[in-house]
């Protein structure tokens, strides 16, 4: 499966937790919220990368005390029309103030990844026949926004401001 981190193509370490056994996986692993609070000790005292796997119909609210003790969180996209898991994104980015891996798994089209950029994710689990560049591509597909985003990306009222300076 190709993963994308911070527009570049990346090898992907991270294990995702079917099941109570492979909460023993040495390497990174995410786990998801019924294993998060069925296994809160053992998952809390890895000594690597733990992060929490949010399904679309679980929402940041609940999972606020757990924040604290992960080191990434992959927010599922069941289907490329459920949109939940952009308003999730930036709720942790804005509200929590989460500044650590936010992944965006599950169905993901290359037309969402600029868009889900803006929104906080920075990591994308492609699905598996996806061509990475297709999704590379996408990224560079607009330079200037209209709206401010949790991206600090150039919006165009910033940029006209800027401009209009520099003029007077």
């Amino acid at each position: 499966m190709a993963l994308i981190r911070d527009g570049k193509i990346v090898e992907d370490a991270w294990r995702h937790a079917e099941d109570a056994e492979a909460l023993d996986h040495d390497g990174p692993l995410f786990a998801g919220l019924a294993h998060w609070r069925q296994h809160f000790g053992q998952l809390k005292s890895r000594n690597r990368p733990t992060g929490l796997r949010l399904e679309s119909d679980e929402a940041p609210e609940d999972v606020e005390d757990l924040l604290a003790y992960v080191d990434a969180i992959a927010l599922s996209f069941p289907k490329f029309t459920d949109g939940r898991a952009y308003s999730h994104a930036r709720i942790l980015r804005e509200r929590y103030g989460f500044d650590r891996e936010i992944r965006a798994c599950g169905e993901i089209l290359p037309d969402q990844v600029l868009l889900m950029t803006r929104c906080g994710f920075d990591t994308f689990e492609l699905p598996e026949d996806a061509k990475a560049e297709t999704y590379l591509r996408a990224f560079q597909a607009f330079g200037v926004f209209y709206q401010p985003a949790t991206d600090n990306r150039p919006f165009a009222a910033r940029l006209r401001r800027r401009q209009e300076e520099k003029a007077s």
